[in-house]
């Protein structure tokens, strides 16, 4: 039996409403895709998030150039980030409109406004307002493709392969926080700039437009708008494709998705992921401040999370999908993140915690958070579809609105919660080497307190000759000229060395508050698993497959005894 292609029935709605919108509209696919174009449509989207990552983290890798060129404060660089994270949010609940956009045009041409911003636009801002404003605009349409290629994902997906495909598609973040740091380490020195690592990144996203511009398709709203729980549904979807009401299925979206398991359980996973926010954000800070290392060495203990992230995703995703089930995923690894974020943070104030032990812990949070996520984003979905499956889109703008705002609020919390951060970067270095170079004048000045305070009320060279010669008695010439040497450092001492070493005694305990909180989300996730779609046991998940499949040949079967349907077979 074959399914003649059904014509596509779009709604008024859904057609472009302006003669510029017809040009940019794509060709939609009007018949479901066989297994070597759909895996080559997912494998583009899973590209295009990768590429995207990259293009939006790579300025943190240079940003301690950024912030010199600039002459930024540590806190201004940060509220960059908070700024942006609250436009991009905003984006991504226009993206909801992206039924009617179309899904693969927002990816497309996101991506071009994307790479040109990066390439032309960011290195060559000329004062630290206006890179904060091409900055924003970056993400803002950043913000509207984090619900598009989502959404792409799942139409490319039936329900028994969602799970992995999700973890392909979340490991783009993780990627592309890799490609950064394997680019920034290979090539950014005394032979590149800051702003030819950020143009790098834009040339990269240009090339994978031309790659999605001629080779990603999505499907007609007909075909999309419909729950595909298998391959073995593509026959009837596509006859169910000639008659659906769009026109139904496209009413009243966002007041469908306002419920208990949309809102609660985005929230939740956002909750969940404040740590994940701050390993992106601040871990390379974290473990400057906190522990000394060097950011080659933190970014390498990072790679343990990132590398047992990513495995972990992808083969929770292919378990979940095998075992038709994600609830008990969801859980095991919330629970498991629990308890190794716990580790962690009661290590925050432990200073003698080795390298190996920190890498354990990480890959263990990498691969608890893995085992829950991939699960998580292909219930999600399939919660959305359960209240209306033509509302994916609307459902995931819902999701990516809450995550970035959560992502905004949480970078605005950090440097208020951990206000030791400041000084500790801003200036911390010179404290710490004019120690080291002012070692011997610290000794003399110490030995002689009331002397050095005397001296230190009258500037260079009007210092009365009683005065001096008392010093010149007790001291000796030797050691003041010794100190007089030293006259720079002691200052930068005098100004910043208190603040400096009051901050790196309270590091620790602010840090660890933070990371309490950070725990104190991935406890509230836990009880939304249970409210999200999907069974428990995979004995009732086969259940309900051979149920469905039945009711499918069913259904197939009376439409080609109906008069219509004989005639479209």
């Amino acid at each position: 039996m074959s399914i003649s292609p059904p014509p596509t029935h779009e709604p008024s709605s859904a057609r472009p409403a302006t003669t510029a919108l017809r040009v940019l509209s794509r060709p939609r696919l009007l018949r479901y895709p066989e297994r070597g174009a759909r895996y080559w449509y997912l494998g583009i989207v899973v590209l295009v998030t990768i590429v995207l990552y990259y293009q939006l983290y790579v300025q943190y890798a240079v940003s301690t150039a950024i912030i010199g060129q600039y002459h930024m404060t540590f806190l201004y660089f940060v509220y960059i980030s908070v700024a942006a994270n609250a436009v991009g949010a905003f984006a991504s609940l226009i993206a909801g409109l992206a039924d009617r956009w179309g899904r693969a045009n927002i990816v497309v041409y996101g991506l071009l406004v994307v790479g040109l911003l990066t390439t032309f636009v960011l290195p060559n801002a000329p004062g630290k307002a206006s890179y904060l404003l091409s900055y924003c605009a970056l993400a803002f349409v950043e913000g509207m493709i984090l619900v598009a290629t989502p959404a792409l994902i799942r139409d490319f997906s039936p329900q028994l392969g969602r799970a992995s495909a999700m973890g392909y598609w979340t490991m783009g973040p993780i990627i592309g926080s890799l490609v950064v740091t394997a680019v920034t380490s290979r090539t950014y020195g005394a032979s590149t700039s800051w702003q030819d690592e950020i143009r790098f990144a834009g040339i990269s996203g240009l090339v994978i437009f031309a790659i999605a511009l001629f080779g990603l398709r999505e499907l007609a709203p007909a075909l999309r708008d419909q729950i595909m729980v298998s391959v073995r549904d593509r026959a009837l979807i596509e006859a169910r494709a000639k008659g659906l009401g769009a026109e139904v299925a496209l009413h009243g979206q966002w007041r469908q998705m306002m419920r208990l398991d949309v809102i609660g359980s985005a929230v939740a996973i956002s909750l969940y992921l404040l740590l994940y926010y701050a390993a992106v954000g601040n871990f390379v800070v974290y473990f400057a401040t906190d522990f000394g290392y060097t950011a080659q060495r933190a970014n390498a203990l990072l790679d343990w999370y990132w590398g047992a992230n990513a495995i972990a995703l992808v083969a929770a995703g292919l378990l979940s999908d095998r075992l038709r089930v994600r609830k008990p995923f969801m859980l095991l690894g919330g629970i498991g993140s629990v308890g190794f974020t716990l580790v962690f943070t009661l290590h925050a104030t432990q200073p003698h915690t080795g390298y190996y032990a920190f890498a354990f812990i990480l890959a263990g949070i990498g691969v608890t958070s893995g085992i829950a996520y991939s699960p998580w984003m292909a219930s999600f979905t399939e919660t959305v579809e359960r209240h209306n499956p033509a509302a994916t889109a609307t459902g995931l703008a819902v999701w990516g609105w809450i995550v970035r705002i959560t992502v905004a609020l949480s970078a605005a919390c950090v440097p208020l919660m951990v206000n030791t951060v400041t000084p500790l970067i801003e200036h911390g270095p010179e404290v710490r080497q004019a120690s080291v170079q002012a070692a011997p004048a610290l000794a003399i000045t110490r030995a002689h307190p009331k002397l050095f305070a005397e001296l230190g009320a009258y500037a260079p060279g009007k210092v009365p000759p009683a005065l001096s010669a008392r010093a010149q008695q007790e001291v000796g010439a030797g050691q003041l000229r010794t100190v007089q040497k030293a006259a720079p450092q002691l200052k930068i001492l005098r100004e910043h060395g208190t603040e400096v070493a009051r901050a790196s005694a309270d590091n620790p305990g602010k840090w660890q508050a933070w990371w309490w909180v950070c725990l104190a989300g991935q406890v509230l996730f836990l009880p939304f698993v249970f409210v999200m779609t999907g069974r428990w046991r995979p004995r009732d998940a086969r259940r309900d497959l051979r149920d469905h499949e039945e009711a499918v040949a069913r259904q197939v079967a009376a439409m080609q005894q109906s008069p219509q349907g004989s005639r479209s077979v």
